[in-house]
């Protein structure tokens, strides 16, 4: 068998090749279990690997990482993947192809071909729903929800913090989620700037002192804005696309982009553009001057809830 995996998802890669690889040992010895990677590894060393028959083994397990990497691998990959021996089950782990490449069209013919895309945040709550009911536990989909915003959506992140969870009680519930978990830093800047668009100036002050009592650094937090009023700025000059498109040319988690939507609509690219230069401003200054970082970041915050 010869599968591909492939995607951003970084997590669920792993995680299938993991339970690939587990499959694998319950059954055959790990004398037949080899890795290489086609970035170090040479074009010959790869096709040994591949098409030789097991040696003290009677079943090889063959993965190759980033076999794209060596573009006489991917050039004659039709040739070699016509060798694998039944002995052999090669698992091929690319996560980023070339959509418009011969290569890609190959392995998406002729193998197993799985694509783990990134999850948004409703998938990631699902995600989190099944994997508590999986592992003997209860997590509601409003509270597997809140944990996603209130941790982030780092998938690994949010495994770990499940795994955690269940630990402390298989029923989650959304107090021992506060109880256990921290609010995420970029999590709680959003919502700083979200008070501060509503004109919520008490919450946004005391998000602000969240954060200094996280001893999150005026810095980061001037860092955080700024990565922020980007996504905004990507979402004012993206025209009719979808979030989603804007997501996936950016680089950036759909989830963000749909989150940051509804503060993008109600200021205009004016203003946005002095929120910018004001913040900059504010960073410049702090690097030449000695100054109170935290009274300047508040009488920006003041000026920006205006």
């Amino acid at each position: 068998m010869i599968i591909t995996l492939s995607g951003p998802n970084s997590f669920a890669l792993a995680d299938t090749l993991g339970q690939l690889v587990a499959d694998f040992l319950k059954k055959h010895d790990a004398m037949g279990l080899e890795r290489l990677d086609g970035e170090e590894a040479e074009y010959d060393r790869l096709v040994e690997a591949a098409i030789s028959l097991p040696f003290l083994a009677d079943k090889k397990l063959v993965i190759i990482r980033s076999g794209a990497a060596n573009k006489q691998f991917a050039e004659k990959a039709k040739e070699l993947l016509a060798q694998i021996p039944e002995t052999t089950d090669l698992v091929l782990l690319e996560p980023k192809l070339d959509k418009r490449g011969a290569y890609y069209k190959l392995l998406k013919k002729d193998t197993v071909y799985k694509e783990f895309a990134e999850l948004d945040a409703n998938g990631l709550a699902r995600w989190l729903a099944d994997q508590a009911k999986q592992k003997g536990g209860a997590l509601s989909a409003n509270d597997a929800r809140f944990l996603v915003e209130r941790v982030g959506t780092n998938q690994q992140m949010l495994g770990n913090e499940l795994d955690k969870l269940l630990l402390y009680d298989p029923k989650v519930s959304r107090q021992t989620i506060e109880l256990l978990t921290e609010l995420a830093p970029q999590s709680t800047v959003f919502e700083l700037l979200e008070a501060a668009f509503a004109g919520n100036r008490k919450r946004m002050m005391t998000l602000y002192h969240e954060q200094r009592a996280l001893k999150v650094e005026p810095q980061q937090i001037i860092a955080m804005l700024g990565w922020q009023l980007h996504i905004l700025a990507l979402i004012k000059t993206a025209g009719s696309r979808s979030p989603d498109e804007i997501a996936k040319e950016a680089k950036v988690s759909p989830y963000v982009v749909k989150k940051s939507a509804t503060i993008a609509r109600k200021l205009s690219p004016t203003e946005l553009k002095r929120l910018v230069s004001d913040l900059l401003t504010i960073d410049s200054r702090l690097k030449r001057e000695s100054l109170d970082a935290d009274e300047m970041l508040q009488t920006y915050l003041v000026k920006l809830s205006s």
